[in-house]
């Protein structure tokens, strides 16, 4: 038995859980009629329920705890009342615990007609154990040593401890110690009456509660340590004036809400991701969380696409807006484009970038941060060496993990595009790419292998879905509960996501407010012509944008040899005619993007394009004329201002 050797016939005496249990003894030793004086820091029902028919067919019993403050928690000043250790702290099997409320009323009623029950006033004061038997017929028994009255204490169980208790033998000194348990349980000094006490909190254990009770009990403990993060975040509010600023004053109760639970994912978890609808004023939430760091002298930097900054810029005291409502607020924040990233000189707004230090801030707003989906690829030497990171690296490397420690906030009503990956690669810059990041705060020992399960459940659930024309087996719930806790359990923590339909549900005083969300209506499709004399149809204009050669931009059908286009064709399956033919098709695409915004935009694109043809048919003319005149023609496409990458 675990290393021990049987005991000699010296050895009978002790009595250590393993070659001879205490509750054993106990159950041998106490007889009918029997006086019972015990002493042990804790007293569980499991323990009574172990010795019940001694116990209950013995006379009196005075049980004494040996420390107040080892049964539970007391104020020092004694003005709560005491609690006592009744039950097993684990290793319960499933059967005992469910007999926890008739095991807690039957100790009661022994308690009432049998027992009396002391404490010791002062904590740390006793820490013996005792347990004598005086028996009804004369002589005694005294075993003194370590084991307490709970199940593991008496041996019992899965896991018992293992004790050193000494059975007294000579009488004399059994009957010392009845005199010392008399004199300390006479001591009012020294001791106190309990009874009632523990009579209360067995009832406790024993009561019946109703089904509702025991729900919203519950939820509490499940959402306790929340709430208790709440109560600290609501105090922290406070403490920078938030609900003074004029932002603040603006939002709406569900956007309040949002802003306080973004500020608190920040402050816990280094990133949030708000992921609202379209319309439910993600940028005006941003602006509360911006103001309360600025109010606590930190840094912000806000990182948005270029035809989105001056949405930004017009809040910043620095630029002065006369429409600025929250110009009292005195918004100090740092507006870059996204595109700034992939830069290394020139200027933003008057920024000089080769001189920008992108690592000096404590927070950074990523406005559309699906922009940042993909890690992208940087750009290497021959030797292999990075020259030009990715927009996504350099952000990850110089702006997140270079410089200070900083904080992410992310907006993106749509942070999914086409795969789990999309939030994962999000996710990554809140936890600088660390994989055990959460494994603390939430148990999710690696993120990636996570997502990896989660994208795997995906993609089965997305393949039984178009699969099947009645969608049955690919419901939502079922999604979502494949998809894994922890899965779960990290959009819960990191992401803020709210449709109308959430704020109608929940926040109907908001709606009702605000009049209501706009009804889309719906579409009507119309066929006008382009001109006032009904001669041209988009269809027709279609037809002619498409039938434009756009000669300019593929000077590659003009060469007389082509034998350097075939072998660059036979290498790589593609050659510079092919590239040729797809930026066409995209310059009549853009064309057509120019018509869908305006008849004059694209009346400007079409006159920009004209221009550059008959700069080029002049440049061929003066090189025909002349041998010596140089011919330059210029084919870079027209710069896209909505889309940089065009």
């Amino acid at each position: 038995m675990s290393g021990f050797s049987n005991p000699t016939e010296d050895d009978s005496a002790i009595v250590d859980n393993q070659h001879r249990r205490m509750g054993d003894v106990l159950g041998e030793r106490i007889d009918a009629g029997a006086e019972l004086s015990f002493v042990s820091a804790y007293f569980t029902i499991y323990a009574f329920a172990a010795l019940r028919g001694a116990l209950e067919a013995a006379g009196n019993m005075r049980f004494l705890y040996g420390d107040p403050l080892g049964v539970g928690a007391m104020d020092p000043s004694g003005n709560e009342a005491k609690t006592f250790r009744l039950t097993e702290d684990g290793g319960m099997e499933l059967r005992s615990a469910l007999a926890q409320k008739p095991l807690a009323r039957a100790c009661a009623a022994w308690i009432r007609k049998q027992v009396e029950i002391r404490t010791m006033r002062q904590s740390n004061f006793l820490h013996g154990k005792l347990y004598r038997i005086a028996h009804a017929g004369g002589g005694s028994t005294a075993i003194v040593g370590s084991s307490n009255f709970t199940r593991r204490g008496l041996g019992l169980g899965a896991a018992p401890n293992i004790e050193l208790n000494v059975e007294v033998g000579a009488p004399e000194e059994r009957e010392a110690l009845g005199r010392w348990f008399d004199a300390l349980w006479r001591d009012e000094t020294l001791t106190q009456d309990a009874k009632q006490e523990v009579l209360a909190a067995l009832e406790r254990l024993g009561r019946a509660y109703a089904p509702e009770f025991v729900y919203y009990k519950t939820l509490f403990h499940v959402f306790e340590e929340r709430l208790a993060e709440r109560g600290r975040r609501d105090d922290l509010l406070q403490g920078v004036d938030l609900d003074q600023t004029e932002v603040w004053k603006a939002l709406y109760e569900f956007q309040r809400q949002g802003a306080t639970n973004a500020i608190n994912c920040l402050l816990r978890h280094n990133g949030c991701i708000v992921a609202d609808s379209v319309g439910l004023g993600k940028t005006w939430t941003a602006l509360a969380v911006i103001k309360f760091f600025e109010s606590r002298n930190e840094r912000v930097l806000v990182l948005c696409p270029k035809r989105l900054e001056q949405n930004w810029v017009c809040y910043t005291s620095r630029a002065a807006y006369r429409n600025n409502p929250f110009d009292k607020d005195r918004f100090g924040y740092t507006v870059m484009a996204h595109t700034d990233l992939s830069r290394y000189e020139g200027k933003a707004d008057g920024i000089d970038l080769a001189q920008f230090n992108w690592g000096a801030f404590d927070l950074i707003v990523i406005d559309e941060s699906h922009n940042f989906r993909n890690e992208g690829r940087d750009h290497t030497d021959e030797h292999g060496t990075v020259t030009r990171r990715s927009r996504y690296n350099r952000l990850l490397e110089e702006v997140l993990k270079g410089g200070v420690h900083t904080k992410v906030l992310m907006l993106s009503a749509t942070p999914v595009n086409t795969s789990l990956r999309d939030l994962r690669n999000q996710i990554y810059l809140m936890t600088e790419k660390r994989q055990d990041a959460f494994k603390e705060a939430l148990g999710i020992g690696n993120i990636q292998a996570m997502f990896g399960t989660a994208e795997k459940q995906f993609q089965q659930w997305e393949a039984k879905r178009r699969s099947r024309s009645d969608g049955r087996g690919a419901s939502k719930e079922s999604l979502l509960a494949s998809l894994g806790a922890d899965f779960l359990t990290l959009l819960d923590a990191v992401t803020i996501a709210r449709s109308r339909e959430h704020i109608r549900r929940y926040y109907p005083q908001v709606v009702k407010k605000i009049g209501g969300f706009p009804t889309r209506a719906r579409p009507r499709n119309l066929y006008p012509p382009t001109d006032s004399q009904g001669k041209l149809s988009y269809e027709d204009l279609h037809e002619r944008i498409g039938n434009l050669s756009l000669a300019v931009y593929t000077p590659s059908a003009y060469l007389k040899d082509e034998s350097k286009l075939e072998a660059e064709r036979k290498q790589f399956g593609f050659d510079q005619s092919t590239r040729e033919h797809y930026l066409t098709a995209m310059l009549r695409m853009n064309l057509l993007k120019r018509l869908e915004s305006s008849a004059h935009a694209f009346a400007l694109t079409l006159g920009r394009i004209l221009d550059k043809i008959r700069d080029v048919e002049h440049r061929i003319n003066a090189w025909q004329q002349s041998a010596d005149a140089g011919m330059e023609i210029n084919v870079d496409p027209e710069d896209d201002a909505d889309d940089e990458e065009f």
